[in-house]
């Protein structure tokens, strides 16, 4: 990574994007142009040393694994798919709160048999059953997951929850917890040795401005 006295900032549209951008605010960051409309792939802030730049939410971990990107936020579901590798996860800023759950028809628990689940988190879903001993067989899906079991294609989705109304809709429910799920503030390794400083002011400055945990 190169040297530079600009600390990119690396955030995602929807959600995590509304719930950080008041964050940022209380930390004195502001970005120049509204992120959600502007073209513009590298956004200017308040602050002259830092800058936002709004990538797919799956990729933040790998733009600042690399050193594109010095900090980002991120969902905990997307770094314990990514693994986590080449970054600090210093602060929980307890937004973008829901659960990542293995879901399917009510009062059918899992047996011993192999299963088949749908989900777009491969990493996770293996590991999870693998510590528990059970064979299971992955189809990697994008979207709509609900619709997986419903047609025969998979047992049981592993999927991220918030009201469950989707889930409730479909004739599913929530079946295992896996994982409770908040938005990570994250930072590349060799930016934390470099940018040391300035780096752990941003960190001290969000801190506060985090919600708390329930």
């Amino acid at each position: 990574m190169s040297v530079d006295r600009t600390i990119t900032v690396a955030l995602s549209k929807g959600r995590i994007l509304d719930e950080t951008l008041p964050l940022l605010a209380r930390a004195g960051i502001v970005p120049s142009e509204d992120p959600s409309r502007t073209r513009k792939l590298i956004i200017g802030t308040s602050r002259p040393d830092v800058n936002i730049v709004v990538v797919r939410a799956t990729d933040v971990p790998t733009y600042v694994q690399y050193g594109a990107a010095a900090v980002g936020v991120a969902g905990k579901d997307v770094l314990m798919e990514h693994g986590g590798a080449g970054l600090y996860e210093p602060l929980d800023l307890g937004i973008a709160r829901c659960r990542l759950m293995l879901a399917g028809r009510p009062n059918h628990a899992p047996g011993a048999e192999r299963l088949r689940i749908a989900t777009k988190f491969v990493n996770v879903t293996q590991r999870y059953f693998a510590a528990q001993g059970r064979q299971v067989e992955i189809i990697k899906l994008y979207g709509s997951m609900e619709l997986a079991p419903l047609v025969g294609l998979s047992d049981y989705i592993v999927d991220l929850v918030d009201t469950g109304n989707t889930l409730k809709a479909n004739g599913l429910a929530p079946i295992e917890l896996i994982a409770q799920i908040s938005s990570r503030l994250v930072v590349n390794k060799a930016a934390m040795k470099m940018q040391h400083t300035r780096i752990q002011q941003l960190i001290e400055a969000l801190r506060p401005a985090a919600a708390p945990s329930p």
